[in-house]
């Protein structure tokens, strides 16, 4: 036998086998008047294990390709064309040839294990159940007249929620802008995804933060982007990066998260964000500014926004309700210069004719209360209390084996492990023990770092899953 299976590359030698196998069938390679190999002659020939033929040719069977008779062996199938029975289609291989990229497998798996097992949960970037403002939102369902169109709404999303955006964001962020200006979408990341399919082009270079949120969001790769990197200390990038990234590349956008960092914690100063931005108008270069967090400083302090200091319009200024209020509203927002607003508004009619009017009504009503400062406040004085639970744990039970830097707002600390270990076995067992994070190579290019986020466990579970945390680590 010729063919060998390529050890180099991600795919499953048992997918390369049927993929291998299905190909000689169709081109004559198998005839369909003797038997294919037996299991046994292609494990030896191929020195894999019996189990990866096995597994080979279930999914030929499944698809209609194959027969396996007791006595005769594997054949081709006698009805491989459909006369008598419909052939499945080759899923996996539609799967994997699809441009849309999916996650990266960890990324999966700590989604596919929060849900489906009960673990202390310090991975999931979103607020607990108690943290949700339930009676206030009821309240408005309860009570309130729906004002909203059943309708398909305004291509740019509902002109009373928006028109009370451009009041929410001037009063909280300093932010100046119409609602013409603005354009509803289903949170953030379809804000972000817009952006992308819609202002960039295969091949565009674009420059975002290490580690990131977005270092491990397969939209960048989807679209073709070339991504730069600019390393994060506890102060945020360095501006400097930025004019030395590019002289080399010609970046084309930049992508930052000025304020309690994903996952650092880390804020931007004002001299920095002033840099930053007078560098984007020398040299042209759009900013992405990415603003989940910055209504939940503990000391009260807000640093002021790219966009609020922004005067020449090089900012695009993305924000939601998902991470301070529910993310189950998905209510999110981009603010922009009006013809930018349009473009995007006219792909996100293609994709799904616009936002629900129902949680629109919901957000906007929500926002006028008076509810809403007092959800706020509630929300920053419990997400300090958790933050103080989880450097106290890790005090408690990991003092000499990881360093942090504590945030000062938002919802996640990024700590880093002093002792060498296996990542992927530390994730394993910290499962097995009942508690999940994020590992850090899958926000940077860094070893050596977890993420923790503190806003979606209380202080009981939040010590409990540290407490878990140190005993994986420490079992190796």
């Amino acid at each position: 036998m010729d063919w060998k299976p390529d050890r180099t590359v991600k795919k499953a030698i048992y997918k390369q086998l049927a993929e291998y196998i299905e190909k000689g069938i169709a081109d004559g390679t198998f005839p369909p008047d003797k038997p294919l190999p037996s299991e046994r002659y292609l494990a030896n020939a191929l020195s894999v294990n019996r189990s990866t033929v096995v597994n080979a040719y279930d999914e030929l069977e499944a698809m209609g390709l194959i027969e396996r008779n007791r006595g005769s062996g594997t054949t081709i199938s006698k009805d491989i064309w459909g006369i008598t029975r419909k052939r499945i289609p080759s899923w996996n291989r539609y799967i994997e040839a699809g441009s849309f990229l999916p996650n990266l497998p960890v990324t999966q798996k700590i989604r596919k294990e929060a849900i489906e097992h009960k673990l202390i949960n310090l991975a999931t970037g979103e607020l607990s159940e108690d943290l949700f403002p339930k009676s206030a939102l009821r309240e408005i369902t309860a009570t309130r007249s729906f004002i909203g169109s059943l309708g398909y709404d305004h291509p740019l999303g509902s002109d009373i929620l928006r028109t009370t955006l451009t009041r929410h964001i001037k009063n909280s962020r300093g932010i100046e802008t119409k609602p013409s200006s603005i354009l509803i979408t289903s949170g953030a990341q379809q804000a972000l995804h817009l952006i992308v399919q819609c202002l960039l082009k295969p091949g565009d270079a674009v420059a975002i933060e290490d580690p990131s949120y977005n270092f491990n969001l397969p939209i960048f790769k989807t679209a073709g982007l070339q991504i730069h990197y600019l390393p994060v200390n506890k102060d945020g990038i360095n501006p400097d990066d930025l004019q030395v990234l590019y002289k080399k590349h010609r970046i084309k956008m930049i992508f930052l998260n000025p304020d309690f960092h994903n996952p650092t914690g880390s804020s931007l100063d004002l001299k920095k964000r002033e840099a930053i931005l007078d560098i984007s108008s020398k040299l042209g270069i759009p900013v992405v500014e990415d603003d989940p967090y910055s209504l939940t400083a503990f000391s009260g302090d807000k640093m002021p926004t790219l966009k609020s200091l922004d005067k020449n319009g090089n900012v695009l200024y993305i924000s939601s309700l998902s991470k301070i209020v529910a993310s189950g509203l998905r209510i999110g927002w981009i603010v922009g210069p009006t013809s930018v607003i349009e473009r995007l508004s006219d792909a996100k009619q293609q994709i799904d004719f616009g936002h629900s009017s129902f949680t629109q009504w919901i957000a906007n009503d929500f926002l006028e209360s008076p509810n809403f400062n007092l959800h706020i406040k509630h929300l920053v004085k419990e997400l300090e209390t958790r933050r103080d639970t989880i450097v106290q744990s890790l005090d408690m039970y990991l003092k000499d084996e990881v360093t942090f830097s504590i945030p000062q707002g938002g919802i996640h600390l990024w700590c880093h492990v002093l002792k060498e270990y296996n990542e992927t076995q530390l994730l394993e067992e910290s499962i097995k023990r009942g508690v999940i994070y994020v590992p850090g190579s899958t926000m940077g290019s860094q070893k050596g770092f977890v993420r923790f986020t503190y806003a979606r466990e209380d202080v009981h579970s939040i010590n409990e899953g540290i407490k878990r945390f140190a005993q994986a680590l420490n079992s190796f």
